[in-house]
């Protein structure tokens, strides 16, 4: 039974403090950080600093990126579910909600209000709120990363598209709209990094070393 039908907490509570609140102690969890600490390598300290799968990767491994990736963005899914599906928000506090998620990963509370760039939990926010568009999206960052293998440059692409899907694949959906504009702005905001060492010619690819398994930086 959905918690909102049963719950003596009013209904308009649940749907503007409640899920969002949810979505972003959901997003908040910093698994790329607390994965490493448990094998003994403080990720911030590692690499380009970053909390997330890219660099959590080339220092731990890529099994351990492909697993950090896929429970960060297991967690902006969770929030859009719960507060779709348990929580009956409706489609725009379940968008908000799904916000609410990707910034607890940027802002965690859990490290001083530092974390993530978000792509990874907007990937699962998108899976919960529009796969098709999510398809696409994928579809941009895979073209992109085959062809410059830099995975900052990828993700700058994706997110400048994915305002544009979802007005092509989503035209009902404004809300859905909005927050897509606003997760691609805080997606190319945290990438500020990247795009000054684009510039300067400095960003790292990525390329395969046999001996080791592990991504290793290619310039």
């Amino acid at each position: 039974m959905p918690f909102a039908s049963s719950s003596p907490i009013p209904k308009g509570m649940i749907d503007a403090f409640f899920a969002p609140g949810l979505g972003f102690l959901l997003g908040s969890l910093p698994s790329g950080y607390w994965l490493a600490l448990a094998r003994g390598v403080d990720i911030r300290k590692k690499g380009s600093g970053n909390i997330g799968a890219t660099n959590v990767g080339r220092i731990l491994g890529r099994e351990w990126g492909y697993l950090i990736f896929a429970l960060d963005a297991f967690k902006g899914w969770l929030a859009v579910w719960l507060a779709g599906e348990f929580l009956q928000a409706g489609d725009n506090w379940t968008v908000v909600t799904g916000m609410a998620a990707v910034a607890g990963h940027v802002f965690s509370p859990w490290l001083n209000f530092k974390g993530g760039k978000g792509v990874a939990t907007s990937a699962g926010v998108l899976l919960g709120l529009a796969p098709v568009v999510l398809f696409w999206t994928a579809a941009i960052w895979g073209i992109s990363f085959a062809v410059k293998k830099i995975v900052s440059v990828s993700s700058l692409a994706a997110a400048a598209a994915f305002p544009f899907l979802v007005m092509w694949l989503e035209p009902g959906r404004p809300g859905l709209l909005v927050a897509a504009w606003a997760l691609a702005a805080l997606v190319w905001y945290r990438h500020r990094d990247n795009l000054q060492r684009l510039i300067q010619g400095k960003e790292n690819g990525f390329s395969k070393s046999k001996s080791s398994g592990k991504e290793k930086p290619r310039k």
